[in-house]
């Protein structure tokens, strides 16, 4: 049978500690709730602001300057709540005080009091947001990154047999993480649905919104018999003034290749006929999602045969200032012929850039074909 391992501190140095007055008091607060992290960063940081000031006062200011305060406000800034960091600056400013006196005020260049008090502000607002969001450090942005992954995995499309190519681009605004356009997709047996959706807006200001909706879309998705009919219920219990919300909905049969399309105020899909080397465009047309209680869909079908695809965007790369849309679809459509000499996997990227040059908006397209 093993032995126990011996404790970190030996019994008799425990109770001699514990004997010694305001000890105990001092640990305990160091480790009492939530926020004892807090506290012990706090008396860390002030700790080493008021040797920087003594050493800097009677040792050397130019080995121990003020200087090495910035970074000292900016760990607090990142980790301190609010409060805690209204503490260390009052330090600062303690410590700022004593080298002025020691060694003259002159010996502080304006230059560095005003570093110092930009760093000093910059750090509270970092502080005061990180309170209201109610994490710390760079919790925020490690949680938006992992939002932002969750959302590319989510647009990917899912397995199709080798008889079967997808392909997704996406596309934000000024080169952003986040956009307005997102995809959702589920393949149950033979049978692939693909919605594209296009949330009014572009960049970030529109990506929060589509966080919040693809979960929710997509989670739709598959579940329920009518699925834009669906969404477009959600939308409307929300009775929210957000801006609109188009989408695209297309169920495909692998087996058969027959398909279905709806549409909610999105544009229109177009279709590669290899049989005559053409694009044509479906009827599918609708409301945009939100707006009314019961939305009402006219629906396009067909088959895709082998040589066939099947193309979904979003309205940004079709629409651009002082252009018509019509005659952006028609761009497009030209544009699209360029696939055909290099297949549709890789020019499905080359068609976006080629599509967004020259205007910033978001945009997403999705090539579904029969090879």
């Amino acid at each position: 049978m093993s032995s126990r391992p011996a404790p970190l501190i030996p019994p008799r140095l425990r109770a001699f500690l514990v004997r010694v007055p305001g000890l105990v008091p001092v640990v305990r607060f160091l480790r009492r709730g939530p926020l004892a992290r807090d506290r012990n960063l706090l008396i860390t940081l002030c700790v080493v602001t008021l040797l920087i000031g003594g050493l800097g006062a009677r040792v050397s200011l130019e080995l121990f300057s003020p200087a090495l305060l910035i970074p000292v406000i900016l760990i607090g800034g990142l980790q301190l709540r609010l409060r805690s960091l209204a503490k260390l600056l009052v330090v600062v400013l303690v410590a700022l005080g004593y080298v002025a006196f020691a060694k003259g005020g002159g010996l502080i260049g304006v230059g560095l009091m005003a570093a110092i008090g930009f760093t000093a502000v910059l750090a509270a607002l970092m502080a005061r947001t990180r309170g209201k969001l109610g994490v710390q450090g760079l919790r925020g942005d490690a949680m938006l990154l992992e939002l932002r992954d969750r959302l590319k995995r989510q647009s990917e499309l899912p397995a199709l047999p080798k008889s079967w190519g997808g392909k997704v681009v996406l596309k934000q605004a000024g080169g952003s993480s986040f956009g307005g356009d997102f995809v959702v997709s589920m393949r149950d047996g033979d049978q692939v649905e693909i919605a594209l959706v296009d949330v009014s807006g572009k960049g970030v200001d529109a990506g929060t919104r589509a966080l919040l909706l693809s979960g929710t879309f997509g989670g739709l998705l598959g579940s329920v018999g009518d699925f834009l009919q669906a969404c477009n219920a959600y939308l409307h219990r929300q009775k929210g003034d957000e801006g609109f919300v188009t989408a695209v909905h297309v169920r495909v049969n692998l087996s058969t290749g027959e398909y279905t399309i709806t549409s909610a105020g999105h544009p229109p899909v177009v279709k590669f006929d290899s049989g005559t080397g053409s694009w044509q465009i479906a009827s599918a047309k609708g409301v945009v999602l939100g707006v009314v209680p019961d939305l009402h869909c006219e629906p396009d079908s067909g088959v895709l045969r082998k040589g066939d695809a099947l193309l979904l965007y979003t309205d940004g790369l079709i629409e651009q200032p002082g252009r018509d849309i019509d005659a952006g679809l028609d761009k497009l459509l030209g544009e699209a012929e360029r696939l055909l000499p290099s297949g549709f996997r890789d020019g499905a990227r080359a068609l976006v850039n080629a599509m967004s040059s020259g205007h910033n908006d978001d945009c997403a397209l999705v090539l579904i074909w029969r090879p």
